[in-house]
């Protein structure tokens, strides 16, 4: 007997969904800041064992859309509603579904669901009981785990669950995959990364990254990466002064991009001005925006 299903991670922004992903799949496919909106697509994380297939899939955080940009993501979010096999809502202490109506489709969609309370660890024990009671008088068929991403508290439990209400199927990818992203994916994800870590503000959600170039050699990668803003004023301070601000953004990604691929790379940085590239259907197209 062989299991495989789509695991959909759902939940607001900024509830640990992309820490809870990598706790669950072993590896840093998802990017994790403080900041809201940290995820733009929804990426795919493969665990494989002799007998299943766990497809974990990571969606952009709940958003009510702005720009065309957030309404891209929503897409992402509709199509993880569609194909789910089981569905790992996400939510933290003190938070509710800010989006009922994505809420009420999860609960009617007759999907099994597990429900976890990320970031327990910031808690006390009562206040963390009184969460789950309400949980499961709110979604009475859901399996309600407490856990703590960052703490790895709980995750073999959410693992457990996940293997007990697993559909039988054959594998949907090879074995030997991680994800269905690229490493040109995962390198502006990680640039993308550095950008929201050290700038403030609007600067952060304003960029997009762009590989243009991934040059594999015997002895080092050489990548060459554009920074999109949407306004000159935007790309002076992505640059800083005498160019450190950017140097910064690059040597922290390269130390990264390292680690992940295993292989030295030279990574070069280019920032460049499209105006309002977020309310642009041809430049979020370009970027990958399309909804699958």
């Amino acid at each position: 007997m062989h299991k495989a299903g789509f695991v959909n991670i759902i939940g607001n922004p900024n509830v640990g969904k992309s820490t809870l992903m990598n706790a669950l799949v072993g590896e840093n496919l998802s990017i994790i800041t403080s900041k809201a909106q940290t995820t733009r697509h929804r990426i795919m994380g493969i665990v494989n064992g002799d007998d299943f297939q766990i497809v974990y899939t990571d969606t952009p955080g709940i958003v009510n859309p702005h720009y065309k940009l957030h309404e891209s993501m929503m897409g992402f979010v509709n199509s993880a509603l569609q194909d789910a096999d089981l569905f790992l809502l996400v939510t933290e202490m003190g938070e509710t579904f800010k989006n009922q109506e994505v809420l009420q489709r999860v609960v009617r969609s007759k999907t099994p669901i597990i429900l976890v309370i990320n970031k327990i660890d910031l808690s006390d024990q009562k206040t963390v009981e009184d969460k789950i009671v309400y949980w499961k008088n709110q979604i009475p068929q859901a399996i309600v785990i407490p856990a703590s991403a960052t703490e790895r508290f709980n995750i073999d439990a959410i693992f457990d669950n996940i293997m007990q209400l697993l559909p039988e199927n054959p594998p949907y990818f090879p074995k030997d995959e991680l994800t269905d992203r690229s490493m040109r994916f995962f390198v502006s994800e990680i640039i993308r990364e550095k950008i929201l870590l050290f700038y403030q503000k609007e600067i952060p959600y304003a960029c997009q990254v762009v590989v243009e170039s991934y040059e594999e050699q015997p002895e080092i990668d050489r990548i060459r990466a554009i920074i999109y803003v949407e306004r000159d004023s935007q790309k002076g301070i992505i640059i800083g002064h005498q160019g450190k601000s950017l140097k910064r953004v690059g040597t922290e990604a390269r130390k990264d991009i390292e680690e992940f691929s295993g292989k030295r790379c030279f990574l070069e940085l280019y920032v460049k001005v499209m105006k309002d590239w977020r309310n642009n259907d041809s430049a979020l197209k370009q970027f990958g925006y399309e909804n699958d």
